[in-house]
């Protein structure tokens, strides 16, 4: 396979099992987490991880599952935390934003910038012990606006910390348009250059643009020439929190009069059947959905059946005294 259309492939699983869920999530109210999908954003997730080694570190917000399993995340063990299960990755405390899973390299995933932060930690305890390894941080437009984000660019740059900075802006902070929370001419990547820090805007929704861009900026942080802000534009197609489409609240990637690209759609017209071994674009993105769609059913059947969380371990891991 190609790096194209092994990139699709994960992109269409991303998208089959979160259409799963999401319809799941709908109907049968066994998930009691709020959820945030990242239906039609696959692709920033996908580009930047592909980018990725296996050691390299990613956090994210609190739209955390296409980044999870970009990461190479347990699906099952995703699908678990969401229906607050002890074998979830974060043993059914963390619901569907806050999961976690070291053994991957996906650390963490919160709310609003928390995880800038605490990136920005992870990667100078790499610069501190000598290491090449990169922080990845992906994060929403929202977060741009909170002041942790300002002092983690400040503080990476300062050290030269190999941390890549991914803003995920899909124009919306809930349910706020860009324009009614930023000023007119102004764009997040170009905030990095007050602070001299690298950075660039990426068609978010162009797998192999994003991809493109994230080795570049991969290999800037890896030589100690860190850290480097990525803007990636794209569109979600659900609703802010939950399963609903986001055109029946008259906003999001359909209730906008630009156009949406979806990211799938335009890596398969890429794509030819000498990248596939002779079969056809479509003949491979069907076979992939359903094996996808195997695949959440059984995560799924699994989650259903696993126990909940002891009430015995109700304080592990709080701090008290």
């Amino acid at each position: 396979m190609t790096p194209l259309s092994r990139m699709l492939r994960e992109m269409v699983r991303i998208r089959t099992v979160e259409t799963a869920l999401a319809e799941l999530y709908r109907d049968k109210q066994e998930m009691r987490t709020p959820t945030h999908f990242s239906v039609g954003q696959e692709a920033t997730a996908v580009g930047v991880c592909s980018a990725l080694r296996p050691t390299d570190r990613v956090y994210s917000g609190h739209r955390s599952h296409a980044p999870y399993l970009a990461k190479g995340g347990d699906l099952h063990a995703m699908v678990a935390e969401l229906h607050g299960k002890r074998t979830g990755c974060a043993g059914g405390r963390g619901g569907s934003m806050h999961l976690t899973d070291p053994k991957a390299g996906f650390m963490a995933a919160s709310i609003l910038g928390e995880t800038i932060a605490v990136g920005t930690g992870t990667a100078w305890a790499s610069a501190m012990r000598g290491s090449d390894e990169v922080t990845a941080v992906f994060f929403g437009d929202g977060a741009a606006e909170e002041g942790v984000f300002h002092e983690s660019l400040n503080f990476a740059a300062l050290h030269g910390l190999p941390v890549l900075l991914v803003c995920e802006n899909n124009g919306y902070s809930i349910t706020s348009p860009l324009a009614a929370r930023q000023p007119r001419g102004t764009t997040v990547w170009e905030r990095a250059h007050g602070y001299g820090v690298s950075s660039a805007l990426v068609d978010g929704n162009d797998v192999e643009a994003v991809h493109d861009a994230a080795v570049e900026a991969v290999r800037l942080c890896r030589s100690g020439r860190g850290p480097y802000l990525l803007e990636l534009t794209t569109r979600r197609l659900l609703e802010h929190v939950g399963p609903g489409p986001d055109r029946d609240a008259g906003h999001g990637a359909e209730g906008d009069a630009t156009a949406y690209s979806c990211p799938l759609v335009r890596a398969s017209d890429a794509l030819r059947p000498a990248d596939l071994g002779g079969e056809s674009p479509d003949t491979a993105v069907g076979r992939w959905r359903q094996e996808a769609e195997q695949e959440v059913r059984l995560a799924v059947e699994a989650a259903r059946t696993a126990p909940f969380p002891s009430t015995s371990t109700l304080l592990d891991g709080v701090h008290h005294s």
